[in-house]
């Protein structure tokens, strides 16, 4: 079982896999790839676009909105839900979980896609906006190297 597909969210790759497809991946595909559609994109439906469904949005579906389903909500399935595959959910499939399928995992497989911005970008937000407790969240469980401070 894996995270329900929702019509019109746009998500990339979002786990700690450096392998094609994964989300610390600059291939295309990857969620760190610039290229069209990638998760570090800031062209059109890219994981760093301001626009409609970008990672960088506020509008609805986008990775930083709060809306339902927004990167910066805390409903089901949002970003900063605790709930079953939310962003910060320890469980199978959540955001934080380092099993295969989560947030978290080194695997290539069943690769954790998200709406939301790369990691060291909406913890950069995150913190922006003053969601510090969801910040120190995910910041004890993403590795180190991932932190604003010391990825840009």
């Amino acid at each position: 079982m894996s995270r329900p597909e929702i019509k019109n969210l746009v998500t990339w790759p979002r786990n700690l896999s450096t392998a094609i497809g994964g989300g610390l991946s600059t291939a295309i595909g990857g969620g760190m790839s610039t290229s069209l559609n990638g998760g570090a994109s800031t062209a059109l439906y890219g994981g760093m676009s301001t626009a409609l469904y970008g990672g960088m949005s506020t509008a609805r579906y986008g990775g930083l909105s709060t809306a339902l389903y927004g990167g910066m909500s805390t409903a089901l399935y949002g970003g900063l839900s605790t709930a079953l595959y939310g962003g910060l959910s320890t469980a199978l499939y959540g955001g934080l979980s380092s099993a295969i399928g989560g947030g978290m995992s080194t695997s290539s497989g069943n690769v954790y896609r998200s709406n939301t911005p790369p990691w060291p970008v909406f913890l950069n937000e995150l913190e922006k906006r003053g969601y510090l407790a969801q910040a120190g969240l995910i910041r004890r469980h993403l590795p180190s190297f991932l932190y604003p401070e010391n990825y840009f």
